[in-house]
Order: C-alpha cells, then sequence, then structure tokens
C-alpha cells in the first residue's frame, strides 16, 4: 500500500483551514441571515448535491426549534410566496437548478439568503443577504500554502486520486456554520432542550 498523508494531519489540515474560514466572516453578513429568519413567514432551503445534504440538517433543525421549514423540490413543499425566505447554499452560486430557484424568489418578492464559497455570481446578484464562507479559487491563490487547500479542493493529484473530493471545503464549512447559526436561534429565542427533543422524529 503506498503511503499517505496520516489521518490525523488530514483531520488536523482541515480544522485549521475552517478556522480561517470562520474568522473571516463577516459578522453584518450574519445578523442579516438571522433577521430574515426571524421576520420570515416560513421558510425554504436548498443546495444541489452534498451542498443539498447540508440544506437539509440545516431545514431539520430549523424544524426542531419550531420554526416552519420546507426542503425545495420534496413532495410536501407548498408555495413560496412574498413573505418567505429561502436559504441556499452553493459553493459556485451559479448551479443552474438552485440559480433557477433564486431567480423565481426574487420574481415573487421574497427573501433570498445565500451561503456561498463565490463572491461574485448571478445567485449573489439576487441575494437580500450573502454569508461568504473564504472557500474559493481566490482564496486559493492568494494564500501563502496552496498545496493543503489543494488537498481539501481535491485539485492535488498524487500517483493515485486527491485526498478529498472537490469542494469539501466549502461543504464542511457550510455545515458547521449552519449549525451555528441553530446555536444562534437557539439562544436568542432562548429554546430549552426539552422543547427541541419534544419535536425530533420518533417515526424512522
Amino acid at each position: 500500500m503506498d503511503s499517505c498523508i496520516p489521518l490525523q494531519d488530514l483531520m488536523l489540515m482541515m480544522i485549521s483551514r475552517i478556522e480561517e474560514v470562520a474568522k473571516s466572516i463577516d459578522q453584518r453578513q450574519v445578523e442579516c441571515i438571522l433577521t430574515e429568519i426571524n421576520r420570515a413567514e416560513r421558510i425554504f432551503v436548498l443546495g444541489a448535491g452534498r451542498s443539498g445534504f447540508v440544506a437539509k440538517s440545516f431545514g431539520m433543525r430549523l424544524m426542531h426549534l419550531g420554526l416552519t421549514a420546507y426542503v425545495v423540490g420534496e413532495t410536501v413543499t407548498p408555495a413560496f410566496n412574498e413573505r418567505d425566505v429561502l436559504i441556499a447554499f452553493s459553493g459556485s452560486g451559479k448551479t443552474k437548478s438552485v440559480l433557477e430557484a433564486c431567480q423565481t424568489t426574487h420574481q415573487i418578492g421574497g427573501s433570498l439568503c445565500l451561503i456561498t464559497g463565490t463572491k461574485s455570481s448571478p445567485m449573489a446578484d439576487l441575494a437580500t443577504c450573502v454569508v461568504y464562507l473564504m472557500t474559493d479559487d481566490e482564496s486559493i491563490r492568494t494564500g501563502s500554502d496552496h498545496f493543503d487547500l489543494r488537498q481539501l479542493k481535491g485539485e492535488h493529484r498524487s500517483i493515485s486520486h486527491p485526498s478529498t473530493p472537490l469542494g469539501t471545503l466549502f461543504e464542511t464549512s457550510a455545515m458547521i456554520f449552519a449549525d451555528s447559526i441553530i446555536s444562534a436561534l437557539i439562544e436568542l429565542k432562548k429554546c430549552s432542550i426539552d422543547d427541541i427533543i419534544h419535536r425530533y422524529s420518533n417515526m424512522q
């Protein structure tokens, strides 16, 4: 078996980069998304691929807090209206299916909160709030140590395969960001653990 970077080193590498991402987040963007969530009648979440799993996880946690949340594309998801907010997760900000939903949100007059890894994109142009997670190509080029970020983005190729799939840094950062938003909402709404556990699914 070919030698590879120790697993612990890979984990610590990712933790280090996510720490940098967290430190780079603009608090005004965070306050914007919290405001939009709190004043929305209903919350719709959306993402494609692995970002879609992050969105679904976020939607589930919003439901646990007693908020009305839906995942776009599910059969039980109702029509969106101007009093609702769409929270979209997209590293590139231009994934076709997600962009179309963002355009629909804009046309209806609802709010759009975008969590993205790209500063400028078609989705960002439509958004009420843009939370930028510093995981894009510009960050890679301007960083002092390129190797570890290329590993996390799946761009470093050795004899075999890249150590992580493309997009890992954004998706992992987005998941931690989403869970942090949930923690902030728990504090703001003064939710008790009993209230949250009461809403856990009892049919699985």
